[in-house]
């Protein structure tokens, strides 16, 4: 399938999530831009937009009513929650596959999507057949998928992070596993609102969520799942005043075989084969800028002394691995290319 030209369709192009996906799919081999649809913007050159993009994208953006979205190979919904579960049945129908970067298919639990996001679920049965697009933990899963629920970005940093201690039994889940994580502004989407101002959010941190973010649920059903158990859970998001990248700092009590075992090699040896998992040597500490643009996960680990517990440091880029180059990497395996395709972006430095 090296040759392989797929015709692409992006749902919602306008936004931070959808100018990343053109970004990258712009230099993808195998890729064929062939709709991109904004219902404020039709008509508009997407590069009058995105003046980046000028050379490298010359299509215009179309009217959704108008796209058509069903001669394409995979459609990407970089939307709003909702709107790719009110199209999955018409375009699963002309054989079209779909990767929601949104968080219609992301729990597979209909009542909790319901109760987190304030919407009926309008195709459960579509939702039963959704697969979770973490590559590192699901390739098999991916490869015959024909929906796609892309991980929030936040849930990627945590799952990865603790992902080898869940598999291996090594947590001890008499105490809660914490996850105290921090975001840029891009986070919050491309939109005009007081709290993204430069004057708000510049030269400022704040916490947000504090009693409930969606991406909670999202991030213990998959713990849940690894583990095996019941586990108490705590996620504090955080904002601060950058504008893409995303450090997770989460905090778990080892279980007495966790606290002999090496868990340095531990981790070296699950993510080896993993050209996205970075896991830092010891004593190593991973920064933010060190993967901005990239597709990169950087994790590293330190035991605190004395006390049991181990603090795994995760990082990435919350637009690129924590969302638009994570939903190209599980498109590339969809449809069996090389999995780094348009992908070996190196991280941009300063």
């Amino acid at each position: 399938m090296a040759n392989q030209k797929l015709k692409i369709g992006i749902v919602g192009g306008t936004g931070y999530t959808g100018v990343e996906l053109l970004r990258l799919l712009a230099m993808h081999s195998n890729a064929e831009l062939t709709a991109i649809t904004s219902r404020g913007e039709a008509g508009l050159p997407v590069a009058d937009m995105f003046p980046s993009l000028r050379g490298f994208v010359d299509l215009a953006f179309a009217d959704p009513a108008t796209a058509d979205l069903s001669s394409c190979d995979v459609v990407f919904f970089a939307t709003p929650h909702g709107v790719a579960m009110s199209q999955a049945q018409a375009l699963l129908k002309a054989n079209v596959k779909i990767i929601d970067l949104a968080a219609d298919f992301r729990l597979q639990d209909a009542a909790v999507f319901e109760k987190w996001y304030k919407l009926p679920h309008s195709c459960p049965d579509v939702l039963n057949m959704a697969v979770y697009g973490i590559p590192e933990l699901n390739r098999e899963q991916i490869k015959t998928a024909k929906v796609i629920g892309n991980p929030g970005c936040y849930p990627t940093t945590v799952i990865l992070g603790l992902a080898p201690l869940l598999e291996a039994g090594l947590i001890d889940f008499s105490a809660p596993i914490i996850a105290d994580a921090k975001s840029g502004v891009s986070g919050a989407g491309r939109k005009a609102e007081v709290a993204n101002l430069f004057a708000e959010s510049s030269d400022n941190m704040k916490a947000y969520g504090v009693s409930g973010h969606r991406h909670h649920p999202e991030i213990l059903a998959q713990l849940t799942h690894l583990a095996g158990a019941n586990i108490d859970f705590i996620f504090i998001p955080h904002l601060i005043p950058m504008i893409r990248g995303m450090l997770s700092t989460i905090y778990v009590k080892l279980t007495d075989v966790g606290q002999a075992t090496d868990l340095q090699a531990l981790y070296e040896k699950r993510y080896l084969n993993e050209q996205f998992v970075d896991v830092l040597a010891a004593g190593n500490m991973p920064e933010t800028r060190s993967v901005r643009g990239s597709n990169q996960l950087r994790i590293a680990l330190q035991k605190q002394a004395d006390t049991g517990y181990l603090t795994v440091v995760a990082v990435q880029d919350n637009l690129v691995k924590g969302a638009a180059g994570q939903a190209i990497q599980n498109m590339n395996i969809m449809f069996g290319l090389d999995e780094y395709s348009g992908l070996q972006v190196l991280p941009l430095l300063p």
